[in-house]
């Protein structure tokens, strides 16, 4: 119930309010003001996650780099094209860091999901994920996340710019996000099955160590 309150609450804070700020804002303040207005509940989301739990909240960040992308384009005078693919620009470097985090020996998600452990047990989790990730397959099962995730993201971005260029806006509008979700939601499905099954497969072979002896 705990994490379904919590997913609610993300989607209402960096998806529902900020349109609902930027509705309000744009007839009264522009563009450029309702874009600033439209910041608020996710930076403010953010500072709270910050000062309650010492975590940033991954989708706000991405939100506000996407606000603040926005800003800057209009800013500079830049084509309007950009403003459609701002969210893309940010999650396609993200893809890209978790590509290039493959060349070193602890890749992004390493770290994504000791930090998630250390969530859920403080005092005997960093012991026992540092046991875990000196297991080969666990050091494979990493990378091989990271890299679909870093092949996913940056394939988005790709997918929405290429569409930005080529769709009138209108069109782009009303298919791209959908798409984005569609790709997200798919990643999302597969690293749970993926998980569950490293799960299962080590249930088993502890219970076939346990039985030959």
């Amino acid at each position: 119930m705990k994490k379904h309150l919590r997913v609610a609450m993300d989607l209402i804070v960096n998806l529902f309010l900020p349109w609902l700020a930027y509705t309000f804002a744009a007839p009264r303040y522009g563009e450029f003001g309702a874009l600033i207005a439209s910041s608020i509940p996710p930076l403010l989301w953010s500072l709270l996650e910050l000062a309650w739990h010492r975590r940033i909240d991954a989708l706000s960040i991405l939100v506000l780099g996407g606000i603040g992308l926005s800003v800057l384009a209009m800013a500079l005078g830049g084509d309007a094209r950009l403003l459609l693919i701002r969210e893309s620009l940010i999650s396609g470097l993200i893809g890209v860091a978790f590509m290039l985090s493959l060349l070193f020996k602890r890749p992004l998600v390493y770290f994504l999901a000791r930090a998630t452990v250390l969530r859920q047990n403080a005092e005997h989790g960093a012991a026992g994920f540092h046991a875990w990730w000196q297991i080969p397959a666990a050091q494979r099962a990493i990378r091989g996340i990271t890299a679909v995730w870093g092949l996913g993201l940056t394939g988005e971005a790709l997918l929405r710019t290429w569409l930005a260029w080529h769709w009138e806006p209108q069109r782009f509008l009303a298919i791209a996000p959908t798409l984005g979700y569609v790709i997200a939601g798919a990643m999302c499905l597969w690293t749970f099955w993926f998980v569950r099954r490293l799960k299962t497969t080590a249930s088993l072979r502890t219970s076939s160590s346990a039985d030959s002896e």
